[in-house]
């Protein structure tokens, strides 16, 4: 096994750090404002930025990070609001499509300033341009390591 060095260390006890910070400070205003969970929003908002607020279960979950599963509770949740609506694809009945009624347009277009008044604190207005060209080259190259589960 080969240790860290202080350089290797000091990136990963960063990012880290980052990680098990950001969720909760995105998620708290987002609770207190909105009632909803990152993930909740999350959802919410693929969906509404899908072509006519329609999108497959299955890339929502890709899309918002969660497993099918957990993404069906929370739809279930979300129906039992009258915000999405569930149905098998037209095209593929093998799929179930979420749609967003117009109530749950309002919840996401309502809650979207708060999310990102949060994004923009937390994230993008700590960092110059270059940073953040940064941050997105990073990102990409860490996603597209990560193996899918």
């Amino acid at each position: 096994m080969e240790w860290l060095n202080a350089q290797e260390k000091e990136a990963w006890t960063g990012l880290v750090s980052l990680l098990l910070l950001m969720p909760g400070r995105l998620e708290a205003p987002l609770q207190e404002e909105s009632g909803l969970s990152l993930f909740d929003y999350l959802v919410l908002s693929h969906v509404s930025e899908a072509p006519d607020r329609r999108i497959r279960m299955s890339e929502l979950a890709f899309l918002a990070n969660g497993s099918l599963s957990r993404l069906s509770n929370v739809v279930k949740r979300f129906e039992q609001r009258g915000w999405v609506e569930r149905y098998p694809d037209p095209d593929n009945g093998r799929y179930t499509i979420a749609s967003l009624t117009d109530s749950g347009f309002e919840v996401v277009e309502a809650a979207a300033p708060v999310h990102l008044r949060a994004v923009r604190q937390l994230v993008l207005d700590p960092l110059d341009d270059e940073d953040r060209q940064a941050l997105t080259r990073i990102a990409a190259k860490l996603r597209v390591s990560i193996p899918p589960p």
